[in-house]
């Protein structure tokens, strides 16, 4: 009998392994009993049922719409949605709607902004390019990284987010070794930040993008903006975009989404591009799908339209701000002493480190009595990326109050820092 013979599988498969998050994922989800205070999930409890349903019931309600939205779509997004969300960033960053590149030819829709995270990988990078990345960063575009070959350069945060005296420091050290022609692009969440919870100061935006632009001599180095949290704000005040300052609209790609704010089940996302980006996502979009579903992008002009889509954020920054003050109040109350935290004015994540030589990996003994206790965190290890410019903490963790009654939330930190006391 012929042996089987092996598959062989690109070299951008190989590079690509499961998800260090996949199983977490899918013991929380299987284990009724433990209480996770690690994916990312949205609130169960608050999808916007209502919402959707009249939103539904008007579209099916008119049958040449019904149809239209049942057909096909166009590669980059219906049209009405795209002009109505370039008006949406356009209103959000004071400038007037068509300029400076605030325009529905520039914007794209996607499935997720996930997948134009993923989209911007293949238009832009190669294997052996150098993308530059917060130290910590969101984990889930690292794996997207690794899969396309390219080497990772990291810059630490501090509580004003990426520090630019560093970033300056690490592009004079790429241009003097001759590397700066690799470096294709900057990765930033600017808003409440995935993993820390560290909203990027105005200041630091204004910096960032002058440093680019300084060291943008033989191509352009792009700056992608994830502002996937930006609706999700607590407290404070709103602060204009990265791209907001990007005069000529050439350099930052904006990238936003309807799941973390809405739902999603319907994986819709949006960016806003330079022109000539616009196109190249466009045609690569076209190979991959042909278009994101076309029904989702038609419910959601109407949930914009009728107001439904604003109420509904509104509800949500009320339920996620209880959510926010319940887990801080507890870490606050249960937690030994010597283990700082951020506080996030927004978003779904807050940001501990313990002590050194306290462990959060996988592997170790603290996160095993976590699981013993019926609780689960993200090891803090899971989001930095191994770089010759920093050392990967082994110390840290990543909550998220997305999910979960404020009980379960309260419950699930006391069952954590238990753990945390027993194994000091």
């Amino acid at each position: 009998m012929m042996a089987p013979r092996r598959i062989r599988l690109s070299e951008r498969a190989v590079r690509t392994g499961e998800p260090a998050i996949s199983g977490m994922m899918a013991e929380a989800l299987g284990n009724p009993n433990l209480i996770s205070l690690a994916a990312g999930f949205v609130d169960y409890e608050t999808l916007p049922v209502q919402e959707t349903r009249e939103a539904v019931e008007e579209l099916l309600g008119d049958e040449e719409a019904a149809r239209a939205a049942l057909q096909y779509g166009i590669t980059k997004g219906l049209p009405s949605l795209r002009e109505r969300l370039a008006k949406r960033l356009a209103e959000a960053d004071a400038h007037p709607f068509g300029t400076a590149g605030y325009t529905p030819d520039n914007m794209v829709i996607g499935t997720g902004s996930q997948q134009l995270l993923y989209l911007l990988s293949e238009v832009l990078l190669d294997p052996g390019d150098i993308v530059l990345l917060g130290h910590p960063s969101y984990f889930v575009f690292m794996d997207a990284l690794r899969s396309s070959g390219v080497s990772c350069r990291t810059v630490p945060l501090d509580a004003d987010g990426m520090r630019t005296d560093l970033l300056g420091e690490l592009l004079e050290q790429l241009r003097k070794q001759d590397q700066l022609p690799r470096v294709r692009m900057i990765y930033l969440v600017s808003y409440f930040q995935n993993p820390t919870g560290i909203t990027l100061s105005e200041s630091r935006r204004k910096e960032i993008l002058e440093l680019v632009e300084a060291f943008s001599r033989q191509h352009r180095i792009h700056i992608v903006e994830d502002a996937a949290y930006r609706e999700l704000r607590y407290d404070g005040e709103d602060i204009a975009s990265i791209r907001a300052f990007d005069g000529d609209g050439q350099t930052v790609i904006h990238l936003r989404t309807f799941s973390k704010p809405f739902a999603p089940g319907l994986r819709t996302g949006y960016g806003l591009f330079p022109a000539e980006l616009a196109r190249q996502v466009e045609f690569l979009k076209g190979a991959h799908d042909f278009g994101s579903g076309n029904f989702a992008q038609h419910l959601f002009e109407i949930l914009l339209e009728k107001g439904l889509y604003d109420r509904h954020v509104k509800a949500l920054r009320e339920s996620y701000r209880t959510r926010r003050d319940v887990m801080l109040d507890a870490l606050d109350g249960g937690m030994p002493e010597g283990v700082p935290r951020t506080h996030p004015h927004g978003g779904l994540y807050v940001w501990l480190t313990l002590p050194e030589g306290m462990e959060t990996g996988p592997d170790s003994t603290l996160f095993k009595a976590a699981l013993e206790k019926g609780v689960m965190y993200v090891p803090g290890e899971f989001c930095f990326v191994a770089s010759p410019d920093c050392a990967i903490p082994r110390n840290c963790l990543r909550l998220s109050f997305g999910v979960g009654s404020v009980e379960k939330i309260a419950e699930g930190v006391e069952r954590l820092a238990q753990a945390v006391r027993e194994c000091l």
